[in-house]
């Protein structure tokens, strides 16, 4: 074993409950701590010590976490100018938490048409935005006869088909770039989008298949098994496909298990160098669901989370917290290693969480500069994923990509695009 877990294990226990136990936990965490900066980071068994016993205290995992981020991303915050665009409310699944998902009885309408998918792309386009954000339901036409009728009379037979059809056209006819997030994918699948996305995405949420059994919150949502979800992450990275994931915390895992979740993830950008971006978001109970009563994740925990994420990742990956979801204190995971804001939009609302309105982005800057950085807006797939000759993207979306980006990587424009508009 590590001479630094052997000693942090036999130490802290020993020595609880008096002002040298105090310093020595602390002077036990600072040498763990430690080997968050050595080549390889910390191990899998010594990341478990970020969790109990011999965990250091909070605020210290986010001084570690903090100087990971500037060693990897200095001083720079970024965030996507985005349109949302829920391509449909229709779902295979039944989540404890969700109020995305409809029936065709309680749906405004099945599908966003043609014409409606590009008015939207278009009136972001006006606003500055590069990003066409796609959220939609899974696969609810292997539920809803209506949405395989729908499809078939559009001349589809599957709703990704349907979604590959739309990212096509808002790539030609905008200048958005697609960054598609449909839920669990094949090979075959992701293949047909990749052309026309940058970026994809699907969020692990959770490791834990204790979330799956009776009475959990994904009891009666197939398509959240863990297996099927990293098996659609692992897909991704086989294609070279830059991809966005991340966790959700609060709906119940343990602390363990969002070590667990975050190791997972470790291993498949190991493996692959694809995982742009890492999201750990908080999770927000919504009237009239089954988690009504379970109350939101409480900010100890996404902080603790936030700086524990970072400390496993390492200093390159690009770690986000959506701020409109912890709209009071947003600016406080800056001091826990995030180095992004993920997709905020000046048109549409957050139509997963439609409680929580994004922050203006004249707010967003100021509280990001307030705390010592400077925000940059970026596209939806991150700048060193198609700057240079280690491109990821096929030909036509990196000449895209660098038609909206300055020399950087980032927006042509910066934040002037935005003046204004808070």
């Amino acid at each position: 074993m590590n001479p630094i877990v052997a000693d942090n294990s036999t130490r802290s226990g020993a020595s609880s409950g008096s002002s040298l136990g105090a310093a020595t936990h602390e002077l036990q965490g600072d040498k763990l701590l430690e080997g968050a900066f050595a080549d390889g980071g910390l191990t899998d068994e010594q990341a478990y010590f970020l969790d109990g016993d011999g965990c250091p205290p909070t605020e210290q995992l986010c001084r570690a976490a903090s100087a990971l981020r500037d060693l990897g991303k200095g001083k720079v915050v970024t965030f996507s100018p985005k349109v949302f665009i829920p391509l449909t409310h229709l779902c295979r699944d039944f989540c404890g938490y969700c109020t995305f998902r409809h029936s065709p009885q309680t749906a405004a309408q099945l599908y966003m048409t043609p014409e409606e998918v590009l008015a939207v792309a278009r009136a972001g386009e006006r606003l500055g935005c590069t990003e066409a954000l796609f959220t939609l339901g899974e696969r609810p036409e292997q539920r809803y006869p209506e949405a395989r009728s729908w499809l078939e009379d559009k001349g589809y037979s599957t709703t990704l088909e349907y979604l590959t059809a739309m990212c096509r056209l808002v790539m030609e006819e905008t200048t958005l770039m697609p960054h598609a997030n449909p839920g669990t994918m094949s090979r075959r699948e992701l293949a047909a989008l990749q052309p026309f996305n940058p970026s994809m995405g699907l969020m692990l949420e959770s490791a834990s298949p204790r979330l799956y059994e009776p009475g959990g919150p994904h009891e009666f949502a197939p398509s959240k098994r863990p297996r099927v979800r990293l098996r659609t992450v692992e897909l991704a990275g086989e294609l070279g496909i830059p991809f966005t994931t991340g966790i959700l915390v609060g709906i119940g895992e343990t602390r363990r298990e969002r070590i667990d979740a975050i190791l997972e993830i470790r291993q498949l950008h190991r493996a692959y160098g694809h995982i742009q971006e890492v999201i750990v978001q908080n999770f927000r109970a919504k009237p009239a669901t089954p988690m009504e009563d379970t109350g939101h994740a409480p900010s100890e925990e996404l902080l603790w989370t936030v700086a524990v994420a970072r400390i496993l990742l390492g200093p390159d990956v690009n770690l986000q917290v959506p701020p409109n979801l912890s709209a009071d204190d947003y600016p406080t995971y800056l001091a826990a290693g995030i180095n992004d804001w993920g997709g905020v939009s000046p048109l549409t609302i957050d139509f997963v969480n439609p409680e929580a309105p994004w922050p203006g982005l004249g707010d967003l800057q100021r509280h990001t500069e307030e705390k010592g950085f400077t925000l940059r807006p970026r596209l939806p797939v991150y700048p060193e994923y198609f700057k240079g000759a280690q491109s990821w993207l096929p030909g036509s979306l990196r000449d895209k990509a660098l038609s909206l980006a300055d020399h950087e990587g980032y927006v042509r424009g910066g934040m002037e695009r935005y003046a204004g508009r808070d």
